[in-house]
């Protein structure tokens, strides 16, 4: 039965008990700012509880202390001791999540939608075939990565949130963009929510006006986190039919899985998940960001690929961890994520290589570093974009100046003395028309 740990119950958990006092502490202090929650099949099956607390998967389930820099953390730590009321609390830790990005990569500003006057805050609209759905139900997870680029969907921001519980006004929207081939169930989770809630937005989409979608893909950790969602829940049979009628209309469904390590492959329960998914037309691709302290290391990764080829699941992209919440503690240099990606490509045979990365989600669109050259006497960081804002912006190789400790685009030097990367004076307009379309530059 699955049991939920947060941090007014986390002291609960038996492996927590033994603990020294100061990892308790830790976690409790960074659990205020960054959202906790973590389950007993992560606790019980995936967690090394004699590594902890450099095991990975404790990594990337708890909080730690280093998850956010000294100011913040002493500040936090400091308002305990104290003894401070909750107000004043609470309002540090809002004051310290509005430093940490809370939506990069341009998810208020250009993502969301209009239909007819109104913006769709539960649909993201940024490449021409592809829109994501957010459904309300679907805004939780079974537990919390450390990691998350989505973490003020957990805090309560309602501002920040991406939600609706409208089918209508979703069928609405992708009836009138007949460019949208694929339309991706995110969250949070989707699958955490109910099979009739799920069936709702199904059957909206399963219609002669929506036959222009052909894809539908689920985000979705479940089969990390918590497997039996398709084994044993009340209404996993449920579930399965929701998924199977997709399937059964002639469409293409694939569960976009997120897998950051390959601990989480080698459960019994997992690989029994992932094989009665299969059974009903499932198709399976993998993602996972690089990660310092769980899985920046070439070993893991081809590890983490054979294991998925194996199960018939598809490697699809390694990316590199954005540039929000504990993005100081993850972050890997891109120089150093190329490194990697190359040396773990290198030990997989062909099956594997169908991994793209190490690909950035940023605002002009999925800028993949493909590696370090000597162009004219000038070493310089190859890369091109796998989408864009843009689909003429595809694939066009562009370069930027060497720089071994850079971690995200915007520190990035066009090389070759360039003022601007070839896309940023469209990128501007294409910004400057959005706010115009909207009347407003708040989306609040």
């Amino acid at each position: 039965m699955y049991k939920s740990f947060f941090l007014h119950n986390f002291r609960d958990i038996e492996q927590i008990r033994k603990l020294p006092a100061e990892i308790i502490q830790h976690i409790e202090t960074v659990g205020h700012v960054l959202p906790f929650k973590v389950n007993n099949y992560v606790i019980n099956e995936l967690i090394d509880w004699q590594n902890v607390p450099d095991d990975p998967i404790f990594t990337l389930t708890f909080p730690r202390k280093e998850m956010l820099i000294p100011e913040h953390y002493n500040r936090i730590d400091s308002l305990f001791t104290k003894g401070v009321s909750k107000e004043e609390l609470n309002k540090a830790v809002n004051e310290i999540r509005q430093q940490l990005n809370p939506h990069p990569a341009g998810q208020m500003d250009l993502n969301v939608p209009m239909l007819g006057r109104e913006k769709l805050y539960g649909v993201q609209h940024k490449y021409r075939e592809t829109a994501l759905f957010f459904p309300s139900e679907g805004q939780t997870c079974h537990s919390y990565c450390t990691f998350c680029f989505r973490w003020p969907q957990f805090v309560g921001w309602k501002n920040l949130r991406f939600a609706t519980r409208e089918a209508e006004k979703l069928a609405s929207y992708l009836k009138e963009h007949k460019e949208v081939s694929d339309v991706l169930f995110t969250g949070g989770d989707p699958m955490v929510m109910k099979a009739e809630s799920l069936k709702t937005y199904v059957d909206k989409l399963l219609t002669p006006e929506h036959e222009h979608l052909t894809n539908f893909r689920i985000g979705t950790k479940s089969l990390a986190y918590w497997p039996y969602r398709f084994l044993t829940d009340p209404d996993s049979d449920d579930l399965l039919k929701v998924l199977e009628q997709i399937v059964k209309a002639g469409k293409h469904l694939t569960f976009m899985v997120h897998f950051n390590h390959y601990r989480e492959l080698e459960t019994e329960v997992a690989e029994r998940a992932i094989s009665r998914l299969k059974d009903i037309g499932v198709v399976f691709r993998s993602q996972s960001p690089i990660l310092r302290h769980i899985n920046a290391d070439a070993d893991v990764w081809a590890r983490l690929w054979q294991k998925q080829v194996n199960l018939g699941i598809i490697p699809y992209y390694m990316f590199v961890v954005r540039d929000t919440g504990a993005q100081h503690y993850f972050g890997v240099p891109l120089v150093e994520c190329w490194e990697i990606f190359r040396e773990a490509y290198s030990r997989v045979s062909g099956l594997g290589r169908t991994v793209r990365g190490p690909s950035m989600s940023c605002i002009p669109g999925k800028v993949q570093i493909l590696g370090v050259a000597d162009i004219a006497g000038e070493k310089v960081i190859v890369m091109r974009m796998l989408q864009g804002r843009n689909p003429d912006w595809v694939h066009r190789p562009f370069f930027a100046q060497y720089d071994k400790k850079v971690s995200w685009i915007d520190g990035m030097k066009p090389a070759f003395g360039e003022e601007k990367f070839f896309f940023e004076d469209e990128l501007e307009r294409i910004y400057k028309q959005k706010i115009e379309d909207d009347g407003s530059d708040s989306y609040e």
